[in-house]
């Protein structure tokens, strides 16, 4: 049998230490986020508002951003904005009392990596900074996906369609390449989430569909060949070429 404090011990060697930004007006929960991330080990700094949080952020390499919605100066939506279009590709876990599926997409759509609704336990905090913590930010340098015309530059993070220059936000671009990285295979809804996503987002949302609803919209209404396909009760994938 497993030594129980090896394999406590396994689990927490799993997780490095982190850098983190925490943005949040609440000076309470900021002191009680801070105390928590900081018991495992994690060097955290603090911001009140959005606008010192974009400055600290833009000047300083953080790992992982906690990032408010409602803040004041600027709120969180335009924060990520506005970090994602510098080429800051810090981590950022959302905090917000707001628990729709529409304002989780507004969030992600906006460059945010996670979603968590207050008011959350710290047990799921650490959680989501855990898991956060094993995604790999930087693609390899120079890589490229291709099926039939549609390439997927991951160095520029860049995706088009023969000649057309496809917009995509960051959560379509991610989902668009766990798709190319697959092609030829049925990916479940499940398996969609826990990549793309990095937790089951909730067992009932439809966050998948809408988003391959645009996906769809993106790559193959104004072309001849369809690639994505959809497996009525399995999921999606891409034709191979």
């Amino acid at each position: 049998m497993a030594c129980p404090l090896g394999a406590r011990l396994g689990r927490l060697l799993q997780f490095r230490k982190m850098h983190i930004l925490v943005v949040e007006d609440e000076a309470r929960l900021t002191d009680l986020v801070k105390r928590t991330l900081e018991q495992e080990r994690h060097v955290v700094d603090v911001a009140y508002d959005g606008a010192i949080a974009y400055t600290m952020a833009t000047e300083t390499r953080y790992d992982l951003i906690v990032l408010d919605l409602m803040l004041p100066e600027m709120d969180g939506i335009e924060v990520c904005k506005e970090l994602r279009s510098e080429g800051v590709d810090s981590r950022i876990l959302m905090l917000t009392a707001r628990g729709t599926t529409e304002d989780r997409v507004t969030g992600l759509d906006a460059g945010a990596d996670d979603y968590l609704i207050k008011p959350f336990s710290f047990a799921e905090l650490l959680a989501r900074v855990r898991a956060l913590s094993r995604r790999e930010v930087q693609p390899e340098p120079d890589e490229e996906l291709q099926v039939a015309d549609l390439v997927l530059d991951l160095s520029r993070h860049e995706a088009k369609r023969g000649d057309e220059t496809i917009d995509l936000t960051a959560k379509e671009f991610a989902l668009l390449e766990y798709l190319m990285r697959n092609s030829g295979r049925v990916l479940t809804r499940s398996q969609i989430l826990d990549h793309v996503w990095g937790y089951d987002f909730e067992s009932n949302t439809n966050v998948v569909d809408i988003y391959v609803h645009y996906l769809r919209n993106k790559i193959d209404r104004d072309f001849p060949q369809q690639l994505i396909r959809t497996v009525r009760g399995v999921g999606y994938g891409l034709k191979e070429a």
